[in-house]
């Protein structure tokens, strides 16, 4: 086996919170290293390209609003461009007993969207980390104690040492696939076995248009059904219309062969001949993610685990910090719970005494007030 690598902080997730983390953790004189288990960043922020430069279309997490400051704040300093989610228009109502327009947009409220992409975000954070600090392809099959102090992270290739760990991946996505042994405290483990993953049941499924016809119409395309595939639907598309497209959410269970041809019919359905017909239709499977959804996904409904005291607490000794969406105590499953919840977690490390732990620390001290997240 290769000897261990050791660093100050090791960051497991290179999806919003964990780059936030790295980031914050970085800024502040730490090494730090973070372990991706996929071959991209992001996590649940998935954009997916489109012909127009410097426009995409989010196949996971879309939306921020008011009173998000640290995405608001993480955006401008980075020079993202967001703009307005539509409004106008009127909703789509589609039930068994048939379908109904109704008088303005009853589903969307004032929210903000990213230009290029909500995958913009963590590109952004990655950008910023030291050249040879963001390994891919780097799944962590388990975490240990080690004394005199600290944690051995494994993986698959080779194990690392650090004084603490950021674990920034859903809970109980966390607890299906690292073994910790017996380390790790009966009722944490009971917690994040149960703690449901946000959007991690969910598939999304969006729709690319060459322009955005149903506003031609005076709708929103918003709609509601009751008879599926798509229970909800929002349009996504760019400023001014462009990229134009709609998208909506599904149950898992409905993804079966001729899935994408319901959809598209019930689109017509909802928005007229032209809806039958996009240039591009992404289906985003997220139970299927498994770097996402523990097997177990489907069946944990508890959202008041979210942001439960136990994840403010560091574990294994003051080594362990829980840092995703999930663990929040504010805006818990939107882009600024993960920001909030990694803004947590590098605090948490840079007030913990340093020691023989802090093998590799810098000499630099960390910047007063609260880390950049």
């Amino acid at each position: 086996m290769s000897p261990q690598a050791s660093h100050d902080v090791i960051v497991i997730g290179a999806g919003a919170s964990g780059l936030a983390a790295a980031t914050a953790l970085h800024a502040a004189g730490r090494d730090v290293i973070v372990l991706e288990a996929r071959d991209r960043t992001g996590g649940r922020l998935l954009s997916a390209p489109t012909q127009r430069p410097g426009r995409a279309l989010d196949l996971g997490a879309t939306w921020f609003w008011t009173g998000e400051e640290r995405v608001r704040t993480l955006a401008a300093r980075n020079g993202i461009d967001t703009f307005g989610q539509h409004l106008a228009g009127d909703t789509m109502l589609q039930e068994t007993t048939g379908i109904r327009r109704l008088t303005g947009n009853l589903i969307d409220a004032p929210s903000r969207r990213f230009a290029a992409g909500a995958q913009s975000i963590p590109a952004s954070l990655a950008a910023a980390l030291p050249t040879g600090s963001l390994r891919l392809d780097t799944p962590v099959t388990g975490i240990r104690p080690t004394r005199p102090g600290g944690l051995a992270v494994l993986t698959p290739a080779r194990p690392f040492h650090a004084a603490h760990v950021v674990l920034a991946v859903p809970p109980a996505l966390a607890l299906e696939r690292i073994d910790f042994g017996d380390a790790l405290p009966a009722e944490l483990v009971r917690l994040a076995q149960a703690t449901p993953v946000w959007m991690g049941a969910a598939v999304k499924v969006v729709a690319h248009y060459p322009d955005a016809f149903w506003r031609q119409e005076g709708l929103a395309g918003a709609a509601f059904s009751r008879t599926g595939p798509l229970q909800e639907i929002h349009d996504m598309s760019g400023p001014g219309g462009g990229p134009a497209a709609l998208f909506g959410f599904a149950h898992a269970r409905t993804v079966r062969p001729g899935f994408q041809q319901a959809v598209c019919a019930q689109l017509a359905q909802l928005f007229g001949p032209a809806a039958d017909s996009p240039t591009a239709l992404h289906v985003q499977d997220w139970s299927s993610e498994r770097w996402t959804a523990p097997s177990t996904v489907q069946h944990l409904a508890d959202y008041s685990l979210f942001g439960h005291p136990l994840y403010r607490r560091p574990a294994l000794n003051g080594s362990l910090h829980w840092a995703s969406t999930e663990t929040a105590t504010d805006h818990a499953g939107h882009i600024e719970g993960a920001l909030a919840s990694a803004e947590r977690a590098a605090r948490a490390v840079l007030a913990a005494p340093t020691g023989v732990n802090n093998t590799t620390q810098r000499t630099s001290p960390p910047p007063a007030g609260r880390p950049s997240a």
